[in-house]
């Protein structure tokens, strides 16, 4: 038996989150509870900066803002009970959106408790449909094995949420102090000369190839070389809207956001091709009608296999690192003697002229509408500048009429498209970029469910816009309603006095009831430090053009 008799021994709970430092775990968001109390005491002596929301669906937003935007895992944490139950709608975002997030739950003493069974659910079961990962803490000595590997779980592709519960009791153990596994430096496969020479095959036999970049495309290396390529070769592309900026949408090669499923002026476009490059693409992203035809060839690059259904079934897959793969064909030499792409330019020139000309339909009205407000919101705002979405009919007229210009500038969520993310995503922007000017979009229905965190971006200092798209109604489901042709019911309600609303939070509101008021109000805002919130009266019309 080892003499462990001369080994220095440390808390279960200062353990974990010493191993959470040498994961370089910079912010925990969350709301603790009583079960978290020895780690919230070691957190106090860490480096780690806990950040206090008042809601933990609340913090795995902004967790998964953190995984989206920086490529490692953000982590959240609650108690037992009704605080993990609060946190299943974001770890589900994560899950779908492909974001890299660690969740951490507490739970009562597992050998002895004195209160029964009050407040215990399962959470591990609870959280294993929804997360690649669920485990709880079984012995303090695991906690350095099962932290690194909950990492690492997360980071793989492709990312999505994990999840560990650190008992009462383990937490407050004494235990030998532990050699703390590092991280391990993993390098993606690369496209051989056998795929890369089949990729080419394919696209000399094509006449109209096109490419799709979707969401997990959405780095930077992949930005360098996927332009060049398609600058080089002047393949048209078009988005997903979560792939969104990953190549500069003002390119002429840019057809415009695949965000609609059907009927869009892009489809016409899209269905010109005979072959389909789908970048990062993932079948979560809610596929255009074209890739369900059967009638094109689509090919698959991503870092991970596709996941193959009756709406997405491509004939090739490519899987590794797609930087590479786009660096390899680049250097490649293609025969593009059979490609025209005249029809396809023809049909993008039409559809920007008629832009231009719905346009101005709104023009003289005295209630802003989606399309004057998405020309004055772009206008506003750099290059670099972000804007965050939560979800509404807003988002899909944002899609695609916002061009994007850089990766990550326009965060939306297609994948589980909830409800009350936005400001969350907005809040962790301006964290990890104080420099750029950021603005949350949302409806009135969309920012009262995660309403008690306005005061959370107020106490973190943030300098940030939001703007409240009042119309009264949940709107996309109304507009659903019309267009099935059912009476419009069920969907109405009244709202608060927004501006004063924000004022009892300690941000500055300010309503804007016409829309000449509302580039200038916007302008003067995002220049002004502090929480500023725009209550805009606004409305949908019935057209989508």
């Amino acid at each position: 038996m080892e003499d462990i008799s001369y080994r220095f021994f440390m808390k279960a709970s200062d353990l974990f989150v010493t191993c959470l430092e040498a994961e370089w775990v910079e912010y925990i968001f969350g709301i603790p509870g009583e079960e978290n109390l020895d780690l919230l005491d070691s957190l106090k002596r860490s480096n780690i900066r806990l950040v206090l929301t008042r809601h933990e669906q609340t913090a795995v937003f902004m967790a998964a803002t953190y995984g989206r935007l920086t490529g490692r895992p953000g982590v959240a944490l609650a108690t037992l009970g009704p605080g993990a139950t609060n946190m299943v709608t974001g770890v589900a975002h994560a899950t779908l959106a492909g974001t890299p997030v660690l969740v951490i739950t507490g739970q009562k003493p597992i050998r002895r408790s004195k209160q029964g069974y009050f407040q215990i659910i399962d959470v591990v079961d609870m959280m294993r449909p929804i997360t690649k990962s669920s485990a709880t803490v079984p012995d303090a000595s695991r906690i350095p094995a099962l932290l690194r590997n909950a990492f690492r779980i997360a980071e793989d592709e492709r990312p999505w949420a994990v999840h560990i519960e650190l008992p009462e009791d383990i937490a407050r153990d004494e235990t030998p102090e532990s050699v703390i596994l590092p991280p391990q430096k993993v390098r993606r496969p690369g496209i051989d000369d056998k795929m890369l020479a089949e990729i080419v095959v394919r696209l000399e036999r094509a006449h109209r190839p096109v490419i799709l970049v979707g969401a997990w495309a959405n780095r930077k290396r992949i930005t360098k070389y996927l332009t060049k390529f398609i600058e080089r070769y002047n393949v048209p592309f078009f988005t997903s809207q979560m792939g969104k900026g990953v190549v500069d949408e003002r390119l002429p090669q840019c057809l415009g956001t695949a965000a609609l499923t059907s009927g869009d002026d892009l489809h016409e476009a899209i269905a010109e091709a005979d072959l389909i490059l789908a970048v990062g693409y993932d079948v979560i992203e809610k596929p255009a009608s074209v890739l369900v035809s059967g009638e094109v060839d689509v090919i698959h690059v991503n870092f991970s296999p596709a996941r193959v259904d009756d709406v997405y079934f491509p004939s090739l897959e490519v899987v590794g690192d797609i930087a590479n793969t786009f660096w390899r064909l680049d250097e490649a030499t293609i025969d593009t003697s059979g490609w025209d792409f005249s029809r396809i330019y023809d049909i993008r020139s039409r559809a920007l002229a008629k832009r231009t000309w719905t346009r101005k339909k709104e023009d003289g009205a005295s209630i802003m509408g989606p399309r004057r407000f998405v020309e004055e919101l772009r206008a506003a705002m750099g290059e670099d500048d972000i804007i965050a979405l939560d979800n509404g009919w807003y988002k899909i007229w944002i899609a695609r009429n916002y061009p994007a210009y850089r990766p990550n500038t326009v965060l939306l969520d297609n994948a589980l498209a909830t409800m009350g993310a936005g400001l969350p995503a907005a809040m962790m922007a301006k964290m990890l970029h104080p420099d750029r000017r950021v603005v949350c979009v949302t409806g009135d229905g969309g920012l009262l469910m995660n309403l008690g965190d306005l005061e959370t971006a107020v106490r973190l200092g943030l300098d940030l816009t939001v703007i409240v798209m009042n119309n009264s109604a949940y709107g996309m489901i109304q507009i659903k309603q019309a267009m099935m042709g059912l009476e419009s019911w069920g969907l109405d309600f009244s709202n608060p006095d927004f501006v004063k609303m924000a004022e009892s939070f300690g941000a500055c509101g300010y309503r804007v009831d016409h829309p000449d008021d509302f580039a200038p109000t916007l302008e003067r805002l995002i220049a002004e430090p502090g929480v500023n919130l725009i209550d805009l009266v606004f409305e949908y019309p019935p057209e989508v053009d």
